[in-house]
């Protein structure tokens, strides 16, 4: 008697949003474990962490472009990175435009001449455009977030990008599991839903709220602002990258990390809410 064909176990461990669960969950505790083994016991060292992060993010989205017809530099770009993380320890948001602008007149230069002197570029103004994007995308948003440690209470400021980032995913993804019906920007990625942006609100804000009233002993209203501009921030980075993902037909920027994809896919929501989060406490605090 021939027996039924049956599932793979790969098929079976995969959710709906069509991940590996079981390795995305484990990936997810390992990464929260360092995490919070750096911020509570060795919190300068989340530069490092930041730093390394950082440049793998960045050789991943290079690789990627260069396999879709970009000639971006590798050298200046991944020194570069090195270098505008670098100076934000020691001159801030001033050795962020600095290292910046020294690494994009590099980029330039390097790209101007790669053909050598007696050819001229091809497609110079598209590579040089998708080098800057690389690191405006990248290294530069990634500076608040390290940079953030340093301030008052900085361990407890970068626990509050973290909690709200993942309260804003794991309200989406549950919402858009159970309740997903009306997708929000299909042409773009299908599987996110207008009920599923409901549920990173929600958690989103609940999460902004409790950090800021807890962790950083403020007023409730400034943490329901930060949730709420987060999410918003986080959920458009989240498309960006996958637009790019989209004109690059790719589904994901690397495989370092079993179910999440490469750093670069962990990190398409968490670049702009670095920035949103040293922004808005900031201000407000």
């Amino acid at each position: 008697m021939t027996s039924q064909p049956t599932a793979s176990a790969p098929d079976a461990n995969k959710s709906k949003a069509g991940r590996n669960l079981p390795a995305a969950i484990g990936v997810a505790a390992a990464l929260a474990a360092l995490i919070i083994a750096v911020l509570l016991f060795a919190p300068k060292w989340w530069y490092l962490v930041v730093g390394v992060a950082v440049v793998v993010a960045s050789w991943e989205v290079i690789k990627r472009l260069r396999e879709g017809g970009f000639a971006v530099p590798v050298v200046p770009l991944l020194v570069g990175t090195a270098a505008i993380i670098a100076s934000s320890w020691e001159w801030g948001t001033s050795g962020v435009l600095v290292a910046l602008v020294a690494t994009v007149l590099v980029t330039m230069v390097w790209r101007l001449l790669s053909q050598g002197l007696n050819a001229a570029p091809v497609n110079f103004l598209p590579d040089l455009a998708a080098s800057v994007l690389v690191l405006l995308w990248i290294p530069v948003l990634a500076s608040f977030g390290a940079a953030m440690v340093l301030q008052d209470h900085g361990s407890q400021r970068v626990f509050t990008l973290m909690i709200v980032v993942a309260c804003s995913d794991i309200g989406g993804y549950a919402a858009g599991v159970l309740f997903g019906k009306h997708p929000m920007v299909p042409a773009i990625s299908p599987k996110k839903s207008w009920e599923g942006l409901a549920g990173s609100l929600t958690l989103g804000i609940i999460g902004g709220i409790c950090c800021v009233v807890f962790l950083l002993d403020n007023r409730w209203w400034i943490g329901a602002i930060l949730g709420a501009v987060l999410v918003v921030c986080a959920t458009l980075g989240d498309l960006v990258e996958s637009q790019i993902k989209r004109d690059l037909e790719i589904k994901d920027m690397g495989s370092l990390l079993p179910g999440h994809g490469g750093i670069m896919d962990r990190l398409d929501s968490l670049l702009p809410s670095a920035f949103i989060v040293w922004a808005v406490l900031t201000a407000l605090l």
